[in-house]
């Protein structure tokens, strides 16, 4: 099982409605791709004030690197990237191999 955890800390401009949008169009994606496994995300709760500025967390389980392999370039993949990109200040992705 691989992991796809992706943090997005957003541009001071972007609104409310915007970052509701993204949320919503990333929440889609598992119903157009059908090589995700298992969708989560939230927003920060944590008390220890070390998010450096990131709100949200979405985490896409793929059963192997192949599967995100092929859902990186999937168009409706790409199509949230160029819906986001304009908004976020800044974004962490990590994968990793379930142990």
């Amino acid at each position: 099982m691989l992991r796809h955890v992706v943090l997005f800390s957003w541009k001071k401009e972007t609104s409310e409605e915007k970052i509701k949008e993204i949320e919503q169009a990333f929440a889609d994606l598992p119903g157009r791709i059908d090589v995700i496994e298992d969708f989560e995300w939230g927003t920060d709760v944590s008390v220890e004030n070390r998010a450096h500025g990131f709100t949200h967390c979405f985490f896409v389980s793929f059963k192997t690197e192949e599967d995100r392999d092929a859902y990186l370039p999937h168009p409706a993949h790409q199509a949230f990237v160029e819906l986001v990109t304009p908004l976020f200040e800044d974004v962490l992705v990590i994968d990793y191999l379930k142990q």
